[in-house]
């Protein structure tokens, strides 16, 4: 009996090392045998090439450099005045939240791959930055310096550079070369200066061919920016006096994704203006619209909040139905209008998707507020996607009006 049960466990391990052996193995895998293919051979000394930094890792004595991340050096939060020397294998330098005035060239001077620099929220003035010097980081793809007190753009810039943040700042001009060398942008946030139309006479953004982002939000214009780069796919231009959209201004824009326009003083739109393929969150609350415009099928969120409209046009919005090409709005938000009665049901048959039509209170009253029967309007949702939705609204409902404006001054993470 003995010798039977141990021939059974050999055979029992035998099965499952055949079975293993066929797990392995995906059978939906295609294999393509062209004849071309050559097969590779391993070579023993092929090694890769892995950087040699000190054990341990040379880091100022001000910051914390983590054996995890031996390219990092943190250096933020911590009241500096001046900033420290840089070893030169730092590739990404964080000094955000401190009390820095200048940027001298002196602690970078054995920095060769700096790739990132983080200097938000100090206190850096223009004329304390060495003339030339971020020009020299010939690696640098980031740089942020939004939240100081610059009062001029801080040209020159290396070319290598993607996302340049200066945003909280009080940039007033734009040098006419300050944004020409620089082909890489592709972010670009100005958010929070005093820019007005007289710096976009010159069209300053119109060579940056890769530039996907253009943040300016919170400055002082009064008409859309001209001759913006056909790469632009997220454009924030809240808080400014802007008072009209050219009828054809975004014929060449048709990569725009998201377009945030509330706190304006727009009134009238021009029926096709968003005709845009690809567009997917239009934010209009905060103006003077008395009617609304044409949506465009890939529309998904639309805010037209804080409004003058009286009657929402279901015609003027979908102008006729095609079965082949259904529109994808999902959400609208509507509240603080002048509504007197909910969408029309028609909205349902030109936009199947609907899920979500926020009325919240209402400005027919002056003196008063009032409120649609349901304020909230859901349809097609499972009862965790309205718990959800439901939270979502009573959020809102206690937040504060600077609350609402933070969240409107920039994009998503995503899309940063």
């Amino acid at each position: 009996m003995g010798i039977v049960s141990q021939l059974s466990i050999i055979h029992l391990l035998w099965a499952a090392m055949v079975f293993c052996q066929y797990e392995d193995y995906d059978f939906e895998d295609d294999y393509d045998e062209s004849d071309n293919q050559h097969p590779y051979y391993f070579n023993p000394n092929t090694q890769a090439e892995v950087p040699h930094f000190p054990f341990p890792v040379q880091c100022a004595k001000e910051c914390f450099c983590p054996p995890a991340f031996p390219l990092s050096m943190y250096c933020d939060h911590r009241k500096l005045k001046t900033i420290p020397n840089i070893p030169n294998h730092v590739q990404q330098l964080y000094l955000q939240n401190n009390d820095i005035e200048a940027v001298p060239a002196g602690p970078f001077i054995n920095v060769t791959f700096l790739r990132e620099i983080n200097l938000s929220h100090n206190k850096i003035k223009y004329h304390l930055i060495d003339h030339g010097f971020f020009a020299k980081l010939s690696s640098l793809v980031q740089l942020h310096l939004q939240h100081n007190e610059l009062e001029e753009f801080p040209s020159p810039l290396p070319s290598s550079l993607e996302r340049l943040l200066l945003g909280f700042n009080k940039i007033s001009q734009l040098p006419g070369n300050a944004l020409e060398g620089l082909p890489n942008i592709t972010m670009l946030d100005l958010c929070s200066n005093v820019l007005d139309d007289s710096v976009l006479k010159g069209k300053p953004f119109s060579n940056m061919k890769n530039l996907m982002q253009l943040n300016l939000c919170n400055n002082k214009l009064q008409t859309m920016p001209p001759d913006l780069p056909s790469s632009l796919m997220h454009l924030s231009l809240e808080n400014n006096s802007i008072s009209y959209i050219p009828e054809n201004y975004f014929n060449r824009l048709q990569k725009i994704i998201a377009l945030r326009m509330s706190h304006n003083n727009l009134q009238n739109i021009p029926q096709n203006t968003f005709n845009l393929p690809n567009l997917l969150e239009l934010n209009l609350g905060h103006n003077k619209l008395k009617q609304l415009f044409y949506i465009p099928r890939s529309l998904q969120h639309l805010y037209i909040e804080g409004n003058d409209i009286e009657t929402i046009n279901i015609t003027l919005m979908c102008p006729s139905i095609d079965p082949m090409n259904i529109k994808q709005l999902t959400y609208i938000r509507v509240d603080q209008n002048r509504l007197t009665a909910p969408i029309s049901t028609y909205a349902f048959f030109c936009f199947p998707h609907i899920r979500t039509i926020y009325y919240g209170e209402q400005n027919v009253n002056v003196n008063k507020p009032t409120q649609l029967r349901r304020p909230v309007f859901q349809r097609f949702l499972t009862p965790e996607e309205y718990h959800e939705a439901e939270e979502d609204h009573e959020t809102r409902d206690h937040e504060t009006e600077e609350d609402h404006e933070s969240e409107d001054n920039y994009f998503h993470p995503y899309f940063q």
